[in-house]
This record gives C-alpha cells, sequence and structure tokens, in this order.
C-alpha cells in the first residue's frame, strides 16, 4: 500500500467536496443538486461525519459515518457510502480508512460498528465480513411514493 495517502475526518465546511465521489457510487442516479440537498440536511441533523483519503490534494475515498446510539447496540458508528476512486481499489484504502475509523469510534467511547451493505453487493459483503462484521437482521426500506 502507498503509504503516501493521507486520511483524516474532512472539516465539515469542506464536506461538500464528497459530492462528485457519492455521484459515482451511485452513477449519477441521483440528481446533483438533490446530493447536496441531502448533505445539507444530514449535516443539520448532526452525527454525520466522512472520512477523506487523499493522493495529494486528490480525494480518491470516502467513507461517511454516523455516530449513533441505538438500544440494542448502544453508542456505535455506522459506516455509509464508502467509496473509493477505480484507479485505487485493491490498494489497501478500504483498509486503511476501517482502521482509521475503528480506532476513532473508539477513541470517542463507542461499543462497536454496523453497517447496511446491499443484498446484490456481493464484494461488499465480503469486504464487511473482512472486517469482523456479522449478518445480524434484515434492513428494510419503504419509499411513501411507492405506496397509495
Amino acid at each position: 500500500m502507498n503509504s503516501d495517502f493521507k486520511i483524516e475526518l474532512i472539516p465539515e465546511n469542506r464536506l461538500e467536496s464528497i459530492l462528485p465521489l457519492v455521484d459515482l457510487l451511485n452513477n449519477g442516479s441521483i440528481a446533483y443538486p438533490l446530493l447536496k440537498e441531502r448533505l445539507d440536511n444530514m449535516i443539520s441533523m448532526g452525527g454525520y461525519e466522512c472520512i477523506g483519503v487523499y493522493d495529494g490534494p486528490e480525494l480518491i475515498g470516502i467513507c461517511g459515518l454516523w455516530v449513533l446510539n441505538k438500544l440494542y447496540a448502544g453508542k456505535h458508528v455506522e459506516p455509509d457510502n464508502v467509496f473509493i476512486k477505480k484507479a485505487y481499489r485493491n490498494r489497501g484504502v478500504g483498509q486503511l480508512m476501517m482502521d482509521f475509523l475503528f480506532q476513532y469510534a473508539k477513541d470517542i467511547g463507542c461499543e462497536g460498528s454496523e453497517v447496511n451493505c446491499y443484498v446484490s453487493n456481493e464484494k461488499g459483503q465480503k469486504f464487511w465480513e473482512r472486517q469482523g462484521y456479522k449478518p445480524l437482521a434484515y434492513h428494510y426500506f419503504m419509499q411513501f411514493e411507492d405506496i397509495d
């Protein structure tokens, strides 16, 4: 792995810099203005942060994270919208982000971590399992526009 990568929490005033990578993650399926609006709402809710990995000045990887507290899990972090630019995949960037995430979570008093992964994302499932995650439950989602 390239030891020249820099990893840090992206300051709130620079969080919009993640949107081009989020756009790639979603294959352009969500309009940029809507992504921006959603990010602004996430920030205003509190509890959202994002890890950035840089190769020089270039943002090459992101891992959003929510700091949550739930009855069944206690205080924990939830990685969200994890993405690495294609040219940097399989170079240890994902592990670098997870090492940073887990240490950060421990430093702020988290008891653990939970993650959601699409059923169709087999590579993602294998990655999360290598990180020590175990399937616990089904995650369901409903769009209100889909119901009468």
